[in-house]
């Protein structure tokens, strides 16, 4: 059932959230038109699922009197919401590494965000799969196709998935990429192939095969390379990792001229260290960490722990929605460590007096 609503209309917090505005300030309700829906875009429906579009945060709206539930159905948000441009609200996302860490945490939001349809890539079908059903539901529907992302096949097969499962792209994130470790003094040729295939290659060829998709469909889509803080050199045993990341710099911001006049934005985020499983299989395959090793690593960290996925997450969904506007090209550093600085600050005592002071 579709009306209008003239009820009552009432916020409901979610643990110890706070909402910037009430809907009614935000928001138009008009009258309902010939078809049954309302002009200000908004579908009612006799369901008890969430509408979930707030930045950088999520909330709910509750109609009081009619206990109808409030679902963004197109792009009419009012301008003079805060939250109008956050939205991925009727978009197709194609997320690599979309299965676990980072990638899904950024599924998850742009589901929250209204997205309609998700294409999550990466290797664990099983993980995969269960991924996909978890954020099928409520508007979006999630899928999960398998790939070797480190072959040319593997990376191909995603653009055919896409074609098949999609048919359209207004989104592509790219978070997948190998990690592992390798030193001036050990890194081997198979391993600079490897490297290079996985963080450089594989993104390349897929922002040209999503470039072309979405001028085919007209749509000015955005794009967002996932690098690291490392791309600035890193330290000794992330020589072909940094190397790979500091490419993929250069690919970024050509890309990002190259496409500009078709209204397609391309963009890179560079996280720090970050709470993830795969970080956890990094740092016991290589580091032989101990099981405590996270608690270990946040207490030498500066705010006392490391990056979150979905901190970071907000951050990609901030480049690949309309809220970053007319940026791209740009590549911005998420972490707690300064690249160029020296040893991070301990909370020195700094004197109230310098003999300088006395010249």
């Amino acid at each position: 059932m579709s009306r209008s609503c003239r009820s009552s209309w009432t916020t409901k917090p979610r643990g110890d959230q706070r909402w910037a505005r009430n809907p009614r300030q935000a928001f138009s309700w008009g009258p309902t038109t010939g078809g049954g829906s309302p002009t200000c875009g908004w579908n009612l429906t006799s369901t008890t699922l969430t509408w979930l579009s707030r930045w950088p945060h999520d909330w709910s709206t509750i109609c009081t009197r009619s206990s109808l539930y409030c679902r963004r159905v197109d792009q009419t948000l009012n301008p003079s919401s805060p939250f109008a441009h956050a939205s991925f609200e009727g978009k197709y996302a194609v997320i690599t590494g979309g299965s676990q860490g980072l990638g899904y945490a950024t599924a998850e939001l742009m589901k929250a965000r209204g997205a309609r349809t998700l294409l999550l890539i990466g290797r664990d079908s099983d993980k995969g799969n269960r991924a996909a059903a978890r954020l099928t539901g409520e508007g979006c529907q999630a899928h999960f196709h398998s790939a070797d992302l480190a072959t040319v096949a593997g990376t191909e097969s995603v653009v055919d998935a896409t074609e098949t499962l999609l048919g359209r792209v207004d989104v592509f994130v790219n978070c997948a990429a190998a990690t592992w470790r390798g030193s001036v003094w050990n890194t081997t040729p198979a391993m600079w192939t490897e490297m290079l295939a996985m963080n450089v290659q594989m993104p390349g060829v897929l922002v040209t095969a999503f470039a072309r998709i979405m001028k085919r469909e007209g749509i000015h889509g955005s794009m967002v390379l996932i690098s690291s803080i490392a791309h600035h050199g890193g330290n000794s045993v992330l020589w072909p990792y940094a190397t790979s990341k500091h490419a993929l710099e250069a690919l970024a911001k050509n890309a990002a001229f190259s496409l500009m006049a078709e209204g397609i934005r391309v963009n890179m985020l560079n996280p720090g260290w970050m709470d993830t499983p795969a970080e956890h299989e990094v740092q016991k395959q290589f580091h032989d960490a101990p099981e405590d090793w996270l608690s270990r690593a946040e207490a030498q960290q500066p705010f006392g722990r490391l990056l979150q996925p979905q901190e970071v997450a907000r951050g990609i969904c901030f480049l690949a929605s309309a809220e970053s506007g007319m940026m791209t090209g740009a590549s911005i550093d998420f972490d707690q460590t300064i690249p160029g600085t020296g040893d991070l600050p301990r909370g020195e005592t700094v004197p109230e007096h310098f003999p300088w002071q006395d010249r």
